[in-house]
Order: structure tokens, then sequence, then C-alpha cells
């Protein structure tokens, strides 16, 4: 599993954020009691305590940060790490770009979209110690307006290319301009952003069509900054670059790592830059200490376990399989203790994780068949027959916080409710949202006659053994798409209880690129496992996970398809919250909206991280409090006694 896993939670999840608070705040990682929600709001800072047009090195949209402007490193990390060694990670698949920045490609493991990976600097750099906070990176403060009309970031003088030129106004503008015109991600993301300008001799400006939404100076802080000069340069074979285009050309960076060598589809090895301009930044003071990270890539999830058992290729992974975690770690590493394995507690947003129904199909579009296919699903079953009873199940898609609907709709909630009661299931207003609950013998006899009943409403009816079109005689069927062989496992117990209505199911395990292919153009009905990152500060990029734009937009995270003028409306609401406590009843109230529509199928989650490593690294006594892991601020071992490192396992 490549290391930046984890980590991704973060970058891809909301706010990607930067010391200043913008608004009120709870300040709860995992869902607080009421008592302590409150005594965290009265105790949030106002938005008026921090002067706009101030500079700053750092800013939080919940609270202010823990570190001052002149702090060194994070808490948790050793700062005198050795350097040295090589984290091995292996990546289920092949690739075949260096450019993650357009749909077209795989783009190889080391390089992400939102975050700049190995590769490339971010303005600011998102805290793994705190929610929806960054610190100075490439830009050394920024400030905003007022009125959030704009942000103005100020360049640190020192930041500069692998190459030795410096980091100018210019690839920022540049790269915003790109990013924004190339990817349906960046575009939504950055929507309301319309103009970057120089504004003083190493000073950006970025310019919003609104004002009032207090996400946007923060993310912008997000922004990849990527080199003009080599993009818009000459390649080895004379002919002028274009990142429109995927490449197999190393691309030129600014970050902790460069490609040292690869071969397409198969590997990719990354070596530590011994200069690296970033070196002494706060936040890569004791991280980043691999002399080398390798990936190897491999055709399924299969060979990836049993390349990790025998040690070489992978170093460590975050179990994913209830079964092989409670029965799978008896092979002779992990016996003897040369594999450790530890449980530890996770305190993010547990993002929604489900079966996704593509809502662009016909038969999907009545609610009806969609609460039909909710209510046929036996998580209780699945949870005790294949997962060990280690799961939970997922009834929220902000789980594991306070941003989850419970109960009904609170006074603040409704605010933002009432004025779409004409347009919002009626049940919003009236009922607590559950989902079925199969624990008695009697459940799957009573949840699927009503499921029967639902379909029967919508128009299908029984003839024989299928379920079909009362009017056309059309039958009823689905098709589950998954990557993974084990996946089976998981769909096909949902399948069978949904051929008990009388619907042809078929599982289709297709292999990785084939996999990311079909759902980056949304050519699936139902996707076996799909989730959708969260953070505790939701704001623009909700737009594109549930807007209409990016429901017509092939490579956005809007997967199933979800055109809806009230979800709009309240994805509006989160984007333009004034306070911490509009923003969460905000949120609660879209998430309860959400629910309702059934647009998904809810899974399950885990609520503890299960890590197995190979007993190979040197580790900080502290675990970072919000990302859970930070395998960037491991060392190997051997680098400690001044050991020739750089061939260690």
């Amino acid at each position: 599993m490549p290391i930046a896993t984890r980590l991704l939670r973060i970058l891809a999840g909301s706010s990607l954020a930067i010391s200043v608070s913008l608004s009120a705040a709870s300040g709860q990682e995992t869902r607080p009691a009421e008592n302590e929600t409150a005594q965290a709001a009265s105790e949030a800072p106002a938005t008026g305590e921090v002067e706009a047009g101030e500079w700053h090195t750092s800013i939080s949209l919940i609270k202010p940060s823990r570190y001052p402007d002149d702090f060194e490193h994070y808490d948790y990390v050793n700062p005198d790490a050795p350097k040295g060694g090589s984290l091995n990670s292996v990546v289920i698949g092949s690739f075949d770009s260096f450019n993650p920045f357009v749909v077209r490609g795989t783009p190889a493991a080391g390089l992400v979209t939102f975050g700049g990976g190995l590769l490339y600097d971010t303005l600011m750099e998102q805290s793994t110690e705190e929610p929806s906070t960054s610190h100075a990176l490439i830009a050394e403060a920024m400030r905003f307006a007022d009125d959030f009309s704009s942000a103005t970031f100020r360049l640190n003088p020192n930041a500069h290319w692998h190459d030795g030129e410096p980091i100018t106004v210019e690839d920022v503008i540049w790269s915003f301009d790109t990013l924004k015109e190339l990817h349906p991600q960046w575009g939504a993301y950055y929507k309301n952003v319309v103009k970057a300008e120089q504004t003083g001799e190493r000073e950006v400006t970025f310019t919003f069509d609104q004002t009032g939404n207090r996400e946007l100076p923060n993310i912008m802080g997000d922004l990849t900054v990527l080199p003009k000069h080599w993009w818009e340069g000459t390649g080895p074979d004379g002919q002028p670059r274009d990142i429109s285009e995927p490449t197999t050309e190393t691309p030129l960076g600014s970050g902790p790592y460069r490609i040292k060598r690869f071969d397409i589809g198969q590997s990719i090895q990354w070596e530590r830059v011994e200069d690296y301009w970033g070196a002494d930044n706060p936040t890569r003071v004791g991280r980043y200490n691999y002399d080398t990270i390798a990936y190897t890539y491999l055709r399924d999830a299969n060979a990836a376990w049993e390349a990790f058992k025998k040690g070489g290729l992978d170093d460590y992974r975050l179990e994913n399989r209830s079964q092989r975690w409670s029965e799978g770690y008896d092979f002779p590493a992990a016996q003897n203790g040369e594999v450790i394995r530890t449980t530890i507690p996770d305190h993010q947003v547990e993002s929604m994780q489900a079966y996704v129904l593509n809502n662009r199909l016909e038969k999907f579009q009545d609610r009806r068949v969609r609460k039909a296919l909710t209510l046929a699903y036996n998580f209780e079953e699945m949870n005790r027959t294949l997962f060990y009873g280690l799961y939970e199940r997922m009834d929220s898609y902000y789980d594991n916080s306070e941003l989850s609907a419970t109960g009904l709709p609170s006074e603040r909630e409704l605010k933002f409710l009432e004025p779409l009661r004409d347009q919002i299931p009626p049940e919003v207003f009236t009922e607590e949202f559950e989902l079925p609950d199969y624990s008695e013998a009697s459940a799957a006899r009573t949840y699927l006659r009503e499921a029967f009943e639902l379909l029967k409403e919508a128009g299908y009816e029984r003839r024989g053994t299928q379920l079909v079109n009362a009017e056309t005689g059309e039958p009823f069927t689905i098709e589950f798409l998954g990557s993974d062989p084990t996946s089976s496992r998981t769909m096909e117990p949902y399948a069978r209880s949904l051929e008990r209505l009388g619907i042809g199911t078929n599982v289709r395990i297709v292999d990785t690129n084939q996999y990311i292919e079909r759902i980056t153009n949304f050519d699936f009905e139902i996707v076996g496992m799909k989730y959708y990152p969260q953070s505790l500060s939701p704001g623009n990029e909700q737009r594109d996970f549930w807007s209409t734009a990016a429901a017509d937009s092939p490579g956005s995270r809007n997967y199933a398809g979800i055109k809806n003028p009230a979800i709009e409306t309240l994805i509006d609401n989160i984007v333009y919250a004034e306070s911490r406590e509009d923003l969460v009843a905000a949120t609660r109230a879209l998430d309860r909206v959400m629910l309702w529509e059934y647009y998904v199928v809810p899974q399950w989650y885990n609520s503890d991280v299960w890590l197995a490593y190979w007993d190979k690294f040197g580790m900080p006594e502290e675990r970072p409090d919000y990302a859970t892991i930070d395998p960037y601020s491991w060392w190997v071992k051997s680098a400690e006694s001044g050991t020739d490192a750089a061939a260690a396992n």
C-alpha cells in the first residue's frame, strides 16, 4: 500500500487548509458529548479576534494552531532522526504517466493530485497534528481580505526547484490557471477563484467572485506549484512538453524527493534530495528520512499480501481485511517478532464507504428503488460471518464526528432545511434516519417484504423468478463492479439478497486499470466499494462529491451522479457558513438529506487502524494527533549506528 494512503485522508478531504481562526470552533475530532461541545464552542475564538490583512504563517478553519509562528518542528517527531535506508511499498495495478494533473493516464505512486506528494511542494503544508490547519511552505506567510474576497501569499525567497531555479510568482499563477483548466477536481475546488495576479515582488493574490466564503483563503494554500519553465520547455526529443497530456519523462519538482529510476508499469524508485530547499521547514524536520522510497507494482491484492509476508518489497501495511487481521498473521515472521502488529484508535472523520449506485441510470432514479436496495443489505450477517464482528455500520457521510446528523433536526439545522421543505424527503423533518437492523432472525423477512412493496410502488412486478418492469417486461438486473478478487466476498452476499427479490445480479471483477477507467468515466451500475474522504471542515470539495456539474464531469468524485438542486443549496450553506456552529449545522443538514435520498448503500467502518510492519523502523514515541500514523516520520534502524543503510531492506 502506498505510504501516502493514510495521509490522503487529510490531503483529499475538504478544507485542505493554513495560525488564524476563520470561524468559531467546537474543536472536537471525535463525536463529543453535548457538554463537551458546548464547552469547546464557548472557548473558541471569534473571527474578529484576528485582524484581516495581517501576515500569518499558519491558518486554521477550526481554532488557532497550537504551534507558534516560530515553531521548529512537530511535537511528535524526532528532530534528530537519522537519514538513510529505504522504505519499500507495493502498489496494485500499473502506471503509465508522471502527470497526475490530467484525467488521462494512470500516474505513478508518489504523485498525487491534491497535495504535492513526494515531488512537488504546495504553498502551505497541511498539518498532521491538527485538522484543517496548514503551515507555511513555499509561501512564507499569507493574509486575507476582511470580507474574504481575496487571499495573498508571500513566497519564501529560499524556495527553489531541483534545478536550482527559484520558485516564482509566475510559477504560482501558471500552476493555478493550468490546474483549474486541466482537471475537474481542481476546477470544482477552485470554482470561485477567478483571478491570480502578482501584487508584489514575491506576492501573489487570488481574487474570489464572492465574499464571505471563509474557506477560500485556506484552500488556496493547497495549491500544488509547478515549474512553468520546465513544462513550457522542450523534452529530450526536441518537442515542446504538453502538460495536458500524460508523460513518461521524469518531471522537475521542488519537493523532498525526485524520481531516481523506473520501469513503466512495474516499479518506481524515489531518492531523497540532499539539498532540498525545505529541509529545515518545521513541517519537514524529523520527516522524510529515507534515502529512497521504492514502489513495486503487483497484479492484485493477494500478490501484495504474499509480498508483505515474504518481506523486502513491502515494509508495512494498513490492514483492511478483518479475516486476515484475525487469522492471517500466522506466518513465521509474524510469529517470531520480525513483523509487528499494533491497533491504533482512529480519531478522524469516518468518511462514507458504500456500494455506490449510479444514479445516472434510469433504474436508480426512483428513490423507492434506492431505499429498497438499502433495505435488502444485511450488514449484521456479513459482520458476523465475514468480519469477525470487528466492524461498525456506517450511518453517516461524516461518521465518528460532530458533523454526523443524529436524531431529528436541531433548530439551527432547520434554518437550512425549512426553505427546502418542498424539495427534500418529508421524513427529514419527522423521523430519525435508521438503517435496517438484521440482528433478529425475523428481520430478513420483514425488510425484504418492505423492499418488495417499494419496488412494486415503483412499477415492478414479479414474473416467475424475475423482477420486471410492469410496463415493458424488462428484467431488473444489476452488475456489481470490483477490482479485487476478494471483493466478491462482500458483494456476493448482498447480490444473493437482491436475488431473493427477483433482481438478476452479476459480480464482475476487472483489472485495476480497467476499473479506474470505468470509474473515471462513470461506466458502472453499482461499484462495490467507494468512499468519500472528509475532514472536520467540509467546504468547496463537496461540490466535487455531489454537485450537478461534477456529475457530468468524468474524473470527478460524484460517482453517484447526484443532480439535486436542494443538495446544491446545502453545499452553498456549508461553503458560506458564517460560524463554526453554522458549518456544523449545515453539514448535518446535508448529511441527513443525503441519507434519506438513499444515493448509496452504506457499508461499514473500522474504528481502529490496523498497522503491521517489519521490524526495521525506528519510530517516534508519540504519534500525530490528527493523521494517526505518519510513516514519513519513521526511520530505518540500521541508519542509527551509521551503517550504510541505503541498501537496507
